[in-house]
């Protein structure tokens, strides 16, 4: 994981929270997640990860709205791959938006399942677009920024116990070749000169 080049995980990042904003079951939130540990590991750069992820966010969730606008919850009920898992965070998100209101755009950011179906559901309530976007672009910022820089957290812990388990394994190898090299092809200490 910490060998990603940063080519490949920024549009990877982009792609991956976009289609999961846009209604795509997609693992946008676990996409951060890593690129927030490689930030921390200093693989990637966190200011640019979290740009990226409220970027995509962003993008993804307009787009959901305006499918939604258009084509209402039918979007997520017509027939295909992952129908089952649609349904279900359909069922979920429509209790989650009676019961908050418009805040849901802003809410279901941290909401697996309800994530992928907030923009949509947001669009073919006919919520209108400036309190969407006021939600959305507020909403992406908090999410990005608070899971990239806990997700940063682990990658610099990470980091510290790689180089502290790198110095260990070179403190013992050291210790176990000193220790050879003063035994003697019996196991017994060789003596050292001037020591009887």
């Amino acid at each position: 994981m910490l060998d990603v080049p940063s080519q490949i995980g920024y549009p990877a990042l982009f792609a991956l929270i976009f289609g999961e904003s846009a209604g795509v079951p997609l693992p946008g939130e676990t996409a951060l997640l890593t690129a927030g540990v490689l930030a921390g590991a200093g693989r990637l750069s966190l200011p640019i990860v979290i740009a990226v992820a409220i970027a995509a966010a962003v993008a993804g969730d307009t787009l959901g709205y305006w499918l939604g606008r258009s084509g209402g919850r039918a979007v997520l009920r017509h027939r295909g791959p992952l129908e089952g898992f649609r349904a279900v965070a359909l069922e979920r998100g429509e209790r989650f938006f009676d019961r908050h209101g418009a805040k849901t755009v802003f809410l279901a950011r941290f909401v697996p399942g309800v994530r992928v179906v907030a923009a949509v559901l947001a669009g073919a309530s006919a919520m209108p677009w400036p309190r969407f976007a006021v939600y959305n672009v507020s909403g992406a910022f908090v999410w990005a920024a608070t899971v990239a820089s806990l997700a940063s957290l682990v990658g610099r812990a990470v980091a510290a116990e790689l180089w502290i388990a790198a110095l260990g394994a070179v403190v013992a190898g050291g210790l176990v070749t000193l220790l050879r090299t003063r035994r003697g092809p019996g196991g017994n200490s060789r003596h050292v000169a001037g020591l009887g």
